[in-house]
């Protein structure tokens, strides 16, 4: 998870190397195309994104997604 910005060369060759050995680089920034209504929410998307990415199951919001939404 990267959260410092702005990127330097030290933080982008890390990035690469990372990548290079199987890793996925995950910026912790919100998404905001589900609409949310507050800064929880909004830290939601970022905590939503790494479950996903651990291969977890989960209800959210899905781009274009359709059983997966949360329910309002």
């Amino acid at each position: 998870m990267v959260r410092e910005t702005p990127y330097n060369l030290i933080h982008i060759k890390n990035m690469e190397a990372v990548t290079l050995a199987g890793g996925i680089i995950c910026p912790a920034t919100p998404s905001f195309y589900s609409l949310p209504a507050n800064l929880e929410e909004m830290a939601a998307t970022v905590v939503d994104r790494i479950i996903d990415l651990a291969g977890l199951e989960q209800q959210t919001y899905r781009w274009g997604g359709d059983s997966n939404n949360k329910e309002d």
